[in-house]
Protein backbone atom coordinates (compact mmCIF):
# COMPACT_ATOMS: atom_id res chain seq x y z
CA UNK A 1 0.00 0.00 0.00
CA UNK A 2 2.83 2.38 0.88
CA UNK A 3 4.57 1.68 -2.44
CA UNK A 4 1.29 2.36 -4.27
CA UNK A 5 0.88 5.77 -2.60
CA UNK A 6 4.47 6.74 -3.42
CA UNK A 7 4.04 5.65 -7.03
CA UNK A 8 0.76 7.59 -7.33
CA UNK A 9 2.40 10.73 -5.92
CA UNK A 10 5.24 10.46 -8.43
CA UNK A 11 2.75 10.07 -11.30
CA UNK A 12 0.75 13.12 -10.14
CA UNK A 13 3.96 15.14 -9.85
CA UNK A 14 4.98 14.20 -13.39
CA UNK A 15 1.52 15.13 -14.67
CA UNK A 16 1.70 18.44 -12.84
CA UNK A 17 5.15 19.21 -14.23
CA UNK A 18 4.15 18.32 -17.78
CA UNK A 19 0.93 20.35 -17.50
CA UNK A 20 2.80 23.61 -16.89
CA UNK A 21 2.40 26.15 -19.70
CA UNK A 22 3.83 29.58 -20.40
CA UNK A 23 3.19 32.34 -22.94
CA UNK A 24 6.22 33.69 -24.77
CA UNK A 25 5.41 37.19 -26.09
CA UNK A 26 6.01 38.04 -29.74
CA UNK A 27 8.87 40.48 -30.12
CA UNK A 28 7.49 42.39 -33.12
CA UNK A 29 4.00 43.38 -31.96
CA UNK A 30 3.20 46.93 -33.09
CA UNK A 31 2.09 49.51 -30.56
CA UNK A 32 0.61 51.78 -33.26
CA UNK A 33 -3.18 52.05 -33.27
CA UNK A 34 -4.62 51.54 -36.76
CA UNK A 35 -8.12 52.22 -38.10
CA UNK A 36 -10.00 52.10 -41.35
CA UNK A 37 -10.41 55.19 -43.58
CA UNK A 38 -7.51 57.02 -41.89
CA UNK A 39 -7.46 59.88 -44.42
CA UNK A 40 -10.14 61.74 -42.42
CA UNK A 41 -7.45 62.55 -39.84
CA UNK A 42 -5.41 64.52 -42.39
CA UNK A 43 -5.84 68.28 -42.17
CA UNK A 44 -7.46 69.27 -45.44
CA UNK A 45 -7.26 73.06 -45.04
CA UNK A 46 -4.13 75.18 -45.11
CA UNK A 47 -4.88 77.25 -42.00
CA UNK A 48 -5.24 74.24 -39.68
CA UNK A 49 -2.21 72.60 -41.30
CA UNK A 50 -0.07 75.70 -40.67
CA UNK A 51 -1.05 75.66 -36.98
CA UNK A 52 0.11 72.08 -36.49
CA UNK A 53 -3.01 70.17 -37.59
CA UNK A 54 -5.33 71.75 -35.06
CA UNK A 55 -8.71 73.44 -35.18
CA UNK A 56 -10.94 72.41 -32.28
CA UNK A 57 -10.34 75.65 -30.31
CA UNK A 58 -9.10 78.10 -32.95
CA UNK A 59 -11.34 80.94 -34.06
CA UNK A 60 -14.10 80.15 -36.51
CA UNK A 61 -13.37 79.80 -40.22
CA UNK A 62 -15.04 78.14 -43.18
CA UNK A 63 -13.30 74.80 -42.50
CA UNK A 64 -14.58 74.39 -38.95
CA UNK A 65 -16.68 71.46 -40.19
CA UNK A 66 -13.64 69.16 -40.01
CA UNK A 67 -12.58 70.24 -36.53
CA UNK A 68 -15.45 71.69 -34.49
CA UNK A 69 -18.65 72.64 -36.29
CA UNK A 70 -20.09 74.38 -33.20
CA UNK A 71 -17.78 77.31 -34.01
CA UNK A 72 -20.07 78.28 -36.90
CA UNK A 73 -22.51 79.72 -34.36
CA UNK A 74 -19.91 82.47 -33.72
CA UNK A 75 -19.24 83.33 -37.37
CA UNK A 76 -19.41 87.02 -38.29
CA UNK A 77 -19.95 85.99 -41.90
CA UNK A 78 -23.45 84.97 -42.93
CA UNK A 79 -22.27 82.11 -45.15
CA UNK A 80 -19.29 80.91 -47.08
CA UNK A 81 -17.94 78.39 -49.59
CA UNK A 82 -14.45 76.96 -49.22
CA UNK A 83 -12.30 74.68 -51.37
CA UNK A 84 -8.88 73.22 -50.61
CA UNK A 85 -6.29 71.03 -52.31
CA UNK A 86 -3.55 68.99 -50.63
CA UNK A 87 -1.03 66.99 -52.71
CA UNK A 88 -0.05 63.68 -51.11
CA UNK A 89 3.27 61.87 -51.67
CA UNK A 90 4.13 64.68 -54.06
CA UNK A 91 7.79 63.60 -54.20
CA UNK A 92 6.78 60.29 -55.80
CA UNK A 93 3.62 60.93 -57.82
CA UNK A 94 1.50 63.85 -58.94
CA UNK A 95 -2.02 62.39 -58.93
CA UNK A 96 -2.62 61.48 -55.27
CA UNK A 97 -4.43 64.29 -53.47
CA UNK A 98 -6.96 65.27 -50.81
CA UNK A 99 -9.67 67.70 -51.84
CA UNK A 100 -12.32 69.44 -49.76
CA UNK A 101 -15.44 71.50 -50.46
CA UNK A 102 -17.35 73.07 -47.55
CA UNK A 103 -20.44 75.25 -47.31
CA UNK A 104 -21.75 76.88 -44.13
CA UNK A 105 -24.64 79.19 -43.32
CA UNK A 106 -25.35 81.02 -40.10
CA UNK A 107 -29.13 80.85 -39.95
CA UNK A 108 -29.65 83.44 -37.21
CA UNK A 109 -28.07 84.76 -34.03
CA UNK A 110 -28.10 81.34 -32.35
CA UNK A 111 -27.78 78.63 -34.99
CA UNK A 112 -25.90 77.55 -38.09
CA UNK A 113 -25.56 74.56 -40.38
CA UNK A 114 -22.79 73.29 -42.64
CA UNK A 115 -22.02 70.52 -45.13
CA UNK A 116 -18.83 69.29 -46.70
CA UNK A 117 -17.32 66.76 -49.08
CA UNK A 118 -13.83 65.36 -48.67
CA UNK A 119 -12.33 63.27 -51.47
CA UNK A 120 -9.06 61.33 -51.30
CA UNK A 121 -7.78 60.03 -54.64
CA UNK A 122 -5.04 57.42 -54.79
CA UNK A 123 -4.33 58.25 -58.42
CA UNK A 124 -4.39 56.05 -61.51
CA UNK A 125 -3.23 52.45 -61.05
CA UNK A 126 -2.53 50.48 -64.24
CA UNK A 127 -2.74 46.68 -64.30
CA UNK A 128 -1.44 44.59 -67.20
CA UNK A 129 -1.86 40.80 -67.05
CA UNK A 130 0.36 40.05 -70.05
CA UNK A 131 1.86 41.70 -73.13
CA UNK A 132 -1.22 40.91 -75.22
CA UNK A 133 -3.87 42.37 -72.89
CA UNK A 134 -5.08 45.93 -72.68
CA UNK A 135 -4.18 47.84 -69.54
CA UNK A 136 -6.77 48.01 -66.79
CA UNK A 137 -6.75 51.50 -65.27
CA UNK A 138 -8.42 52.02 -61.92
CA UNK A 139 -8.60 55.00 -59.56
CA UNK A 140 -9.13 53.87 -55.95
CA UNK A 141 -10.59 56.58 -53.77
CA UNK A 142 -12.20 57.36 -50.44
CA UNK A 143 -14.68 60.07 -49.55
CA UNK A 144 -16.84 61.48 -46.80
CA UNK A 145 -20.03 63.54 -46.98
CA UNK A 146 -21.22 65.23 -43.81
CA UNK A 147 -23.66 67.76 -42.44
CA UNK A 148 -23.87 69.49 -39.07
CA UNK A 149 -26.14 71.75 -37.04
CA UNK A 150 -24.78 74.16 -34.40
CA UNK A 151 -26.84 75.75 -31.66
CA UNK A 152 -25.74 78.53 -29.36
CA UNK A 153 -26.80 77.57 -25.83
CA UNK A 154 -25.59 80.82 -24.29
CA UNK A 155 -23.82 83.99 -25.36
CA UNK A 156 -20.42 82.29 -24.96
CA UNK A 157 -21.07 78.58 -25.57
CA UNK A 158 -22.37 76.51 -28.48
CA UNK A 159 -22.70 72.81 -29.28
CA UNK A 160 -23.07 70.92 -32.51
CA UNK A 161 -24.06 67.51 -33.84
CA UNK A 162 -22.88 66.21 -37.20
CA UNK A 163 -23.60 63.14 -39.32
CA UNK A 164 -21.00 61.69 -41.67
CA UNK A 165 -21.16 59.13 -44.47
CA UNK A 166 -17.83 57.38 -45.13
CA UNK A 167 -17.07 55.41 -48.27
CA UNK A 168 -13.87 53.56 -49.17
CA UNK A 169 -13.52 52.24 -52.72
CA UNK A 170 -10.07 50.64 -52.64
CA UNK A 171 -10.87 47.27 -54.19
CA UNK A 172 -10.30 46.98 -57.92
CA UNK A 173 -12.80 45.76 -60.54
CA UNK A 174 -11.39 42.89 -62.54
CA UNK A 175 -8.82 42.07 -59.85
CA UNK A 176 -10.88 41.43 -56.73
CA UNK A 177 -13.87 39.13 -56.82
CA UNK A 178 -15.69 41.36 -54.35
CA UNK A 179 -15.05 44.98 -55.44
CA UNK A 180 -17.95 46.51 -53.53
CA UNK A 181 -16.94 49.73 -51.72
CA UNK A 182 -16.94 49.73 -47.92
CA UNK A 183 -19.56 52.02 -46.38
CA UNK A 184 -20.35 53.23 -42.89
CA UNK A 185 -21.55 56.30 -41.03
CA UNK A 186 -20.33 58.29 -38.06
CA UNK A 187 -21.45 61.01 -35.68
CA UNK A 188 -19.62 64.11 -34.41
CA UNK A 189 -20.40 65.84 -31.10
CA UNK A 190 -18.61 69.10 -30.35
CA UNK A 191 -18.68 72.21 -28.19
CA UNK A 192 -17.02 75.63 -28.30
CA UNK A 193 -16.62 78.39 -25.73
CA UNK A 194 -15.57 81.95 -26.55
CA UNK A 195 -15.36 84.53 -23.78
CA UNK A 196 -16.14 88.20 -23.99
CA UNK A 197 -13.23 90.51 -24.75
CA UNK A 198 -11.60 91.53 -21.46
CA UNK A 199 -9.28 94.45 -20.72
CA UNK A 200 -5.84 93.72 -19.27
CA UNK A 201 -2.97 96.07 -18.43
CA UNK A 202 -1.44 96.45 -21.91
CA UNK A 203 -3.90 94.65 -24.15
CA UNK A 204 -7.35 93.16 -24.43
CA UNK A 205 -7.85 89.42 -24.44
CA UNK A 206 -10.33 86.65 -25.15
CA UNK A 207 -10.33 82.96 -24.14
CA UNK A 208 -11.30 80.10 -26.44
CA UNK A 209 -11.95 76.44 -25.55
CA UNK A 210 -13.33 73.52 -27.52
CA UNK A 211 -13.89 69.77 -27.58
CA UNK A 212 -14.96 67.28 -30.22
CA UNK A 213 -15.66 63.56 -30.44
CA UNK A 214 -15.48 62.64 -34.11
CA UNK A 215 -16.36 59.62 -36.26
CA UNK A 216 -18.30 57.82 -33.56
CA UNK A 217 -19.94 54.92 -35.37
CA UNK A 218 -20.04 51.19 -36.15
CA UNK A 219 -17.16 49.08 -37.38
CA UNK A 220 -17.02 48.07 -41.04
CA UNK A 221 -15.39 45.58 -43.41
CA UNK A 222 -13.53 46.20 -46.65
CA UNK A 223 -14.78 42.83 -47.94
CA UNK A 224 -17.30 40.26 -46.79
CA UNK A 225 -14.72 37.78 -45.54
CA UNK A 226 -12.36 40.33 -44.03
CA UNK A 227 -11.89 41.63 -40.51
CA UNK A 228 -13.94 44.40 -38.98
CA UNK A 229 -12.23 47.79 -38.81
CA UNK A 230 -12.77 50.62 -36.37
CA UNK A 231 -13.50 54.08 -37.65
CA UNK A 232 -10.92 56.71 -36.67
CA UNK A 233 -12.99 57.78 -33.66
CA UNK A 234 -11.11 60.72 -32.23
CA UNK A 235 -11.22 62.93 -29.14
CA UNK A 236 -9.93 66.51 -29.43
CA UNK A 237 -9.50 69.00 -26.59
CA UNK A 238 -8.09 72.49 -27.00
CA UNK A 239 -7.76 75.95 -25.51
CA UNK A 240 -6.40 79.27 -26.70
CA UNK A 241 -6.07 82.96 -25.97
CA UNK A 242 -6.24 86.06 -28.20
CA UNK A 243 -3.87 88.94 -27.40
CA UNK A 244 -5.67 91.95 -28.91
CA UNK A 245 -3.16 94.81 -28.88
CA UNK A 246 -5.23 97.29 -30.91
CA UNK A 247 -7.72 97.34 -33.75
CA UNK A 248 -5.01 96.30 -36.21
CA UNK A 249 -2.82 93.74 -34.41
CA UNK A 250 -3.81 90.45 -32.80
CA UNK A 251 -1.81 87.38 -31.77
CA UNK A 252 -3.58 84.11 -31.03
CA UNK A 253 -1.98 81.12 -29.32
CA UNK A 254 -3.65 77.71 -29.14
CA UNK A 255 -2.84 74.27 -27.72
CA UNK A 256 -4.59 71.01 -28.56
CA UNK A 257 -4.40 67.35 -27.54
CA UNK A 258 -6.03 64.46 -29.36
CA UNK A 259 -6.47 60.73 -28.80
CA UNK A 260 -7.90 57.91 -30.89
CA UNK A 261 -10.78 56.28 -29.02
CA UNK A 262 -9.89 52.87 -30.44
CA UNK A 263 -8.54 49.84 -28.53
CA UNK A 264 -4.78 49.52 -28.28
CA UNK A 265 -3.36 46.36 -29.92
CA UNK A 266 -2.43 43.92 -27.13
CA UNK A 267 0.85 42.05 -26.92
CA UNK A 268 0.33 38.58 -28.40
CA UNK A 269 2.37 35.44 -27.76
CA UNK A 270 2.45 31.67 -28.22
CA UNK A 271 1.51 29.35 -25.38
CA UNK A 272 3.98 26.50 -24.81
CA UNK A 273 4.19 23.44 -22.62
CA UNK A 274 7.34 23.46 -20.52
CA UNK A 275 9.12 21.29 -18.00
CA UNK A 276 9.30 23.07 -14.67
CA UNK A 277 12.71 21.87 -13.49
CA UNK A 278 12.81 23.87 -10.24
CA UNK A 279 9.12 23.52 -9.46
CA UNK A 280 8.39 27.23 -9.04
CA UNK A 281 5.52 27.22 -11.53
CA UNK A 282 7.15 29.86 -13.72
CA UNK A 283 9.11 29.38 -16.93
CA UNK A 284 12.77 30.25 -16.33
CA UNK A 285 14.70 30.70 -19.55
CA UNK A 286 17.91 28.68 -19.51
CA UNK A 287 16.66 26.39 -16.74
CA UNK A 288 13.32 25.00 -17.91
CA UNK A 289 12.74 23.27 -21.23
CA UNK A 290 10.09 24.46 -23.68
CA UNK A 291 7.80 21.86 -25.14
CA UNK A 292 5.24 22.00 -27.94
CA UNK A 293 2.98 24.92 -28.78
CA UNK A 294 -0.44 24.68 -27.13
CA UNK A 295 -2.05 27.77 -28.68
CA UNK A 296 -0.76 30.46 -31.04
CA UNK A 297 -1.47 34.21 -30.83
CA UNK A 298 -2.75 34.30 -27.27
CA UNK A 299 -3.11 37.72 -25.60
CA UNK A 300 -0.07 38.03 -23.34
CA UNK A 301 -0.74 41.54 -22.06
CA UNK A 302 -3.56 44.01 -22.71
CA UNK A 303 -7.23 43.55 -23.53
CA UNK A 304 -9.08 41.85 -26.36
CA UNK A 305 -9.59 44.44 -29.13
CA UNK A 306 -12.44 42.51 -30.74
CA UNK A 307 -15.24 44.54 -29.18
CA UNK A 308 -17.99 46.76 -30.58
CA UNK A 309 -17.22 50.40 -31.32
CA UNK A 310 -18.88 51.81 -28.18
CA UNK A 311 -17.08 49.38 -25.87
CA UNK A 312 -13.89 50.25 -27.74
CA UNK A 313 -14.31 53.93 -26.86
CA UNK A 314 -14.35 53.23 -23.11
CA UNK A 315 -11.75 50.47 -23.34
CA UNK A 316 -9.33 52.80 -25.14
CA UNK A 317 -8.68 54.77 -21.95
CA UNK A 318 -7.21 51.84 -20.02
CA UNK A 319 -6.16 48.96 -22.27
CA UNK A 320 -2.57 49.88 -23.18
CA UNK A 321 -0.27 46.94 -22.27
CA UNK A 322 2.26 49.38 -20.83
CA UNK A 323 -0.25 50.86 -18.41
CA UNK A 324 -0.87 54.54 -17.70
CA UNK A 325 2.47 55.67 -19.12
CA UNK A 326 1.62 54.11 -22.48
CA UNK A 327 -1.87 55.60 -22.41
CA UNK A 328 -0.29 59.06 -22.14
CA UNK A 329 1.83 58.30 -25.19
CA UNK A 330 -1.35 57.79 -27.21
CA UNK A 331 -2.16 61.48 -26.92
CA UNK A 332 -0.80 63.71 -29.65
CA UNK A 333 -0.31 67.39 -28.93
CA UNK A 334 0.08 70.53 -31.00
CA UNK A 335 0.97 74.16 -30.38
CA UNK A 336 0.15 76.96 -32.79
CA UNK A 337 0.35 80.74 -33.06
CA UNK A 338 -1.25 83.16 -35.49
CA UNK A 339 -0.54 86.85 -36.06
CA UNK A 340 -3.23 88.91 -37.82
CA UNK A 341 -2.86 92.41 -39.13
CA UNK A 342 -5.95 94.52 -39.88
CA UNK A 343 -7.96 91.36 -40.61
CA UNK A 344 -6.30 91.24 -44.03
CA UNK A 345 -3.01 89.37 -43.51
CA UNK A 346 -2.04 86.48 -41.22
CA UNK A 347 1.20 84.64 -40.47
CA UNK A 348 1.02 81.22 -38.78
CA UNK A 349 3.33 78.64 -37.25
CA UNK A 350 2.66 75.35 -35.50
CA UNK A 351 4.26 72.20 -34.16
CA UNK A 352 2.75 68.70 -33.96
CA UNK A 353 4.11 65.85 -31.82
CA UNK A 354 3.33 62.14 -31.60
CA UNK A 355 5.13 59.52 -29.51
CA UNK A 356 7.86 57.48 -31.21
CA UNK A 357 6.00 54.30 -30.22
CA UNK A 358 2.64 55.45 -31.62
CA UNK A 359 3.51 56.65 -35.11
CA UNK A 360 6.40 59.11 -34.62
CA UNK A 361 4.77 61.99 -36.50
CA UNK A 362 6.59 65.19 -35.64
CA UNK A 363 6.59 68.26 -37.81
CA UNK A 364 6.86 72.02 -37.94
CA UNK A 365 4.48 73.97 -40.16
CA UNK A 366 4.42 77.51 -41.47
CA UNK A 367 1.71 79.35 -43.33
CA UNK A 368 0.16 82.62 -44.35
CA UNK A 369 -3.29 83.97 -45.13
CA UNK A 370 -4.45 86.87 -47.29
CA UNK A 371 -7.87 88.47 -47.44
CA UNK A 372 -9.04 90.64 -50.31
CA UNK A 373 -12.64 91.81 -50.30
CA UNK A 374 -14.70 88.60 -49.89
CA UNK A 375 -11.92 86.14 -50.79
CA UNK A 376 -9.50 84.44 -48.37
CA UNK A 377 -6.38 82.67 -49.63
CA UNK A 378 -4.43 80.43 -47.24
CA UNK A 379 -1.15 78.58 -47.78
CA UNK A 380 0.88 76.22 -45.60
CA UNK A 381 4.13 74.28 -45.79
CA UNK A 382 5.28 71.33 -43.67
CA UNK A 383 8.79 70.46 -42.43
CA UNK A 384 9.18 66.97 -40.95
CA UNK A 385 11.03 66.77 -37.61
CA UNK A 386 10.93 62.97 -37.35
CA UNK A 387 13.26 60.20 -38.51
CA UNK A 388 10.26 58.81 -40.36
CA UNK A 389 9.57 60.89 -43.45
CA UNK A 390 6.11 62.40 -43.67
CA UNK A 391 4.11 61.88 -46.89
CA UNK A 392 3.24 65.60 -46.64
CA UNK A 393 6.83 66.79 -46.14
CA UNK A 394 7.77 69.82 -48.26
CA UNK A 395 4.19 70.03 -49.51
CA UNK A 396 2.44 73.31 -50.25
CA UNK A 397 -1.26 73.24 -49.34
CA UNK A 398 -3.76 75.67 -50.77
CA UNK A 399 -7.19 76.82 -49.53
CA UNK A 400 -9.64 79.30 -50.97
CA UNK A 401 -12.69 80.77 -49.20
CA UNK A 402 -15.51 82.92 -50.57
CA UNK A 403 -17.31 84.85 -47.83
CA UNK A 404 -20.95 85.76 -48.46
CA UNK A 405 -22.46 88.41 -46.21
CA UNK A 406 -19.21 89.21 -44.38
CA UNK A 407 -19.70 91.39 -41.32
CA UNK A 408 -23.40 90.65 -41.03
CA UNK A 409 -22.96 89.49 -37.42
CA UNK A 410 -20.91 91.24 -34.77
CA UNK A 411 -19.12 88.95 -32.29
CA UNK A 412 -15.99 90.91 -31.40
Amino acid sequence: MKKFVITLAIVLLIIKVNAQTTIIPNANDSRVITTGIPFVLIASDARAAALGDMGVATSVDAYSQQWNSSKYAFSETKSGIAVSYTPYLSKLVNDIFLGNVTYFNRIDERSAFAASLRYFSLGDIEFVTDEFSSALIQRPNELTIDASYALRLSDQFAMSVGMRYLRSDLRLDGVDGDATPANTFGVDISGYYQSEEEAYADYNGRWRMGFAIQNLGPKFKYDQGGQENFQPTNLRLGAGFDFIFDQYNKVSVTAEVAKLLVPTPPIYGDEYNFTDENGNGVYDEGTDTLGTIVTQDVIFKGQDPNVDFLSGVFQSFGDAPGGFSEELKEFTWALGAEYEYQDSFAFRAGYFNESEEKGARKFLALGAGFKYNVVNIDLSYLFSASKIQSPLENTLRFSLTFNIGAGEYNEY
